[in-house]
Parts: structure tokens; sequence; C-alpha cells
């Protein structure tokens, strides 16, 4: 053991009351749990992509840890505590010569970070729409690479997926034909979108992000996520596109089979942020981000430190994530589903099922509306003025944004849910014409519903609050009177929704209809 940190298990070593000392050990750090407070140290390596070799260098990381994670959790991150020396008689304690600065932060329980949250089935939902809410207010607020900066540059993306891949070539601990189809998928996928790369930092969605946005570095406290470790030890790998910062999160739910909460998080940060354009690159970052967890593996197995039951958990670890990258770059062919109902007949609820469970992505037509006029989320141009249930909106809604936001799903190859009301056959139409443009399979999900029942539904709704819907009863009144039924022919691409069917009724139904087995996300 490094003399410094034995020294530091002693708990005569700090300026508090300390009864024992725990030591938790990263590939690049060392956490010391004191009970009050915890002190993360660097250790000095060089791995390449990142290097803590020199004094100076840990002091100054030591520093921008502390900058980057007082963004999301400044009740966590402290301050920076000196340790003084000599290494075989470390303290916290007195004035001699500083030989490390620690990170110090607020102590918290291990059962509380999100992995075992999730171990125990104890994270839901609603965390999760939490925590996309604050990820998008995050992204939204971070800093903006600017047209002279280098990041985001395609040549700059590419760079940490080539090393990704460089390392577990070299590693030996992998069949070598695993990772050429790997480098072989990368490299051909990364050709195609080089010049969506390039376009990403003129749309200023290369931020200071979080960077190693994993359950690891994740805690449940009450009931919201809170956020800490960002990555400061590279700009390269912190300054990126903010898809590739949330495909990192959605992957590892995924690698922990809870995919269906990859679903709720992803589809809620879009819903907030409006970024449909970024699901053009959504594979690309989820393979990626397998990789920098494999590549982590790769590396801690190289390390002597190791005991035996950790060496084969680790490598058990290292084959599935290499197992779910490649599973990740065949995926099925999206396909193009809108529902049909008035407000309160249960349609957002059917789009959530098929959504979640899928891994698909739901298209809303309440949140989009007020997306366009600056009162839900973050929206690509200045808010709209004046009254958005005009007409003028609705057909403007209808004819154009819809239709435009769904084209862009369904060209990064994902299935999408639009889900709104499609009251008007010309609407329905205009998107029986995207799906032929497409050429994806086309469905309506039909959800009746009593005037009394969608009335109560829309009642309890408004009880609840926090929903994009401002639909009351005359607009469901209004709704009654002006529906076009479907016709003959709309009739054929239509599946009616009973309200007693299940969820997997649901899925089992429309897979039949778009003639193919049930999406399962990667």
């Amino acid at each position: 053991m490094d003399p410094m940190i034995a020294a530091l298990l002693n708990p005569g070593a700090y300026d508090h009351p300390v009864e024992r000392v725990d030591c938790l050990e990263t590939h690049i750090s060392w956490i010391l749990l004191t009970g009050t407070f915890a002190y993360k140290i660097k250790k000095p390596v060089n791995l390449g992509f990142v290097d803590f070799s020199t004094p100076e260098r840990r002091r100054w990381f030591c520093q921008e840890e502390l900058r980057l994670n007082r963004r999301l959790a400044p009740d966590i991150y402290l301050g920076l505590s000196a340790i003084h020396g000599p290494p075989e008689r470390a303290t916290l304690r007195g004035s001699g010569p500083t030989i490390e600065l620690a990170v110090r932060m607020r102590q918290f329980p291990q059962s509380a970070l999100l992995g075992a949250v999730l171990e125990r089935h104890g994270l839901v939902d609603a965390q999760l729409e939490g925590l996309a809410d604050d990820l998008a207010a995050f992204h939204a607020a971070a800093a903006v690479a600017g047209p002279d900066d280098p990041y985001g540059a395609p040549e700059l993306v590419n760079l940490p997926a080539v090393a990704n891949l460089e390392v577990l070539e070299a590693c030996g601990l992998v069949p070598d034909r695993d990772v050429a189809a790997l480098r072989q998928w990368t490299e051909g996928q990364f050709e195609q979108l080089r010049p969506s790369f390039a376009r990403r930092r003129s749309q200023s969605r290369i931020r200071e992000c979080h960077g190693d946005l994993h359950l690891g570095n994740m805690l449940l406290e009450g009931e919201r996520i809170r956020v800490f470790d960002c990555l400061e030890f590279s700009p390269e790998l912190r300054w990126i596109d903010v898809i590739s910062d949330l495909a990192f999160l959605v992957m590892d739910l995924e690698h922990r089979d809870r995919p269906d909460l990859g679903a709720v998080l992803l589809n809620r940060w879009l819903g907030r942020c409006g970024d449909y354009g970024g699901l053009l690159f959504w594979r690309w970052y989820r393979i990626y981000r397998s990789l920098v967890r494999a590549k982590v593996c790769a590396l801690r197995l190289r390390q002597q430190t190791l005991g035996s039951h950790e060496s084969v958990l680790l490598q058990q670890d290292l084959e599935r994530y290499l197992l779910g990258a490649s599973r990740a770059t065949a995926t099925p062919a999206p396909a193009l589903v809108i529902t049909h109902g008035v407000s309160g007949s249960g349609k957002s609820h059917r789009a959530r099922q098929l959504c979640h469970r899928q891994g698909w992505i739901q298209l809303r037509s309440d949140v989009e509306r007020k997306r366009l006029f600056g009162t839900w989320g973050q929206g690509e141009a200045p808010p709209l003025p004046g009254d958005p249930y005009r007409p003028e909106v609705g057909a403007m809604l209808y004819r154009q944004h819809l239709p435009e936001q769904a084209g862009r799903i369904l060209g990064a190859g994902l299935s999408v849910v639009v889900d709104a009301t499609f009251l008007r056959r010309d609407h329905r139409q205009r998107m029986e014409d995207l799906a032929r443009q497409c050429s994806v399979p086309f469905l309506i999900v039909a959800c009746c519903s009593s005037p009394e029942q969608a009335q109560r539904r829309l009642v309890e709704r408004r009880a609840l609050g926090g929903d994009p819907s401002d639909a009351d009863g005359a607009v469901l009144e209004a709704q009654f009177r002006t529906l076009e039924p479907l016709d003959r022919s709309e009739r054929a691409r239509c599946l009616d929704v009973a309200a007693e069917l299940t969820a997997e009724g649901l899925i089992a139904a429309v897979a039949e209809r778009l003639g193919r087995p049930a999406d399962v996300p990667s």
C-alpha cells in the first residue's frame, strides 16, 4: 500500500473526530471515508488519457474538480485540504510541508449510490424524470464551445473512440474479432457522420458537460438524484456534445438490465431540451460509451492489487460492455406511430407505455406547442408571441413542426410515437405521407373514450399539476364537435386500444400490426 495512504488510515491523522477510516480505490484515485467527510486523493499515474504524474498536475486537477462539481453539487464539494508530510507520517493536522491536496467532500452512505439503489429496486420513473429535468437545465446553462475552440471538431470527437479500441486491442482480454468488428462499425459510421459532427458546434451543442455521467457518480437523497464527480482531468473528454453526455447514463442503465429507465430518461430529457437532431448520433455515442467502460475494466484488470473475485467480476463486466456495444450496432428498422383521440382519452399514457418499454421516442404535441412559445423546456428559435392556441399555430404545429421533428427521429433510425389528438384527416395524412417518404411502417393508435371518462381524466390531471396539457372541459367539448372520424383507408392502418388492454398486450398488438417482433432496446 502507498505509505501516505497507509498513514492516513490512522483516525488520528485528521483535524476532526474520526473513529475509523475506510479506503475506496479506483484506477486513478483513493477515497478516504472518515464518517463525516470523504477525502479524494489523486494517484500519481499517467495512463495516457489521464496524467496525474506530477504534484503540480494533481494540484491543478484538484482545483478543477472543485470548480466543475460545484456546478451540480455545491453542498457536497466543500473545499480542498492540505496533506502534510512526510508520506509515512501523513496528516491533515499541523503545519508541516504540504505533500498533496485532497478534495474534501460531504460523506454520504454508499447505499445511496444509484447503482445500489437500482439493485434493491428503489429507482422509479419519477426520480429519473426529475434527473432529466436537472440535466437538461445543466446542459442549457453549461459553457458553450466557441468557433475557434478545437472541441467538437470531428477529428477530436473520433480520437477518444479510437483510443478506447486501441486499449482493448492491446489488452489481450477479449477476442480480437469482436474488437475488430466494433472498430469497423465505429470507423464506418464516423465517416458517414463526419459532416454532421462538424455542424453540432455551430448549433451550440458542444458544451462543458459532466463527462462521466454514469450510475456510480450519482446518489439518491430523498427523492432527488444528485450528480457528482465530473470528469476534471481532460478538457477534450468534458467539452463534448450534450447528447454524448446523456448517452453514458442511458447506456449504463441498459447495461444493468433497465433499458426502460433509460428510455424514461432519454424521452424526458428530449422533451425538455428538444434536441431531436442529436439523435442522429445516438447509436455512435451509445456504443462509444460502452467502449469507454470496457476500457476502464481492462485498465483495472492490469493493476496488480486486485483480488481474484474482483478480477472475475471485472472480466465479466468487460465482456458484457462489449456485448452491449455489439448488439447496439444492429437495430430494428424504425416505424412511425401516431395517436388519435380527444384530450383525456389516454393517448399520452399509451404513448409512454410504447416508448418506455421499447426504447422508442415520444414526440408530444402539448410539449412542442409550449416549446415554441418558450413555456416548456428550451427551443431552437426565439419564443413566438401571442396565443399558442390560435388556429394558425395549430396548423403550423401539425403540418410543419411535428412532421419535421418526427422526420429527424426517423432519420436517426429510431421509432417515434407522435402523441397528439390528430382529429383532422389532413393532419393524419401529413404523417402518413412522411412515413411513405421515409419508407417506414405507419400505424394509427386510436384511443376511444366517452365524454364523461375524458372529462374525469382531465380533472384528475389538472389536480396533479405538472403536465404540459392545458385541455379543459371547453376544449374537450370543442374536440368532440370537430373530430373527423377515420375513413375506411385509415381504419386499415389503425389499432383500436381498449382501456383494459395491458401494456404488454399493447406492445404485442402494435408489433403484430407493424408486421415484426416487438423491439427490445439494446
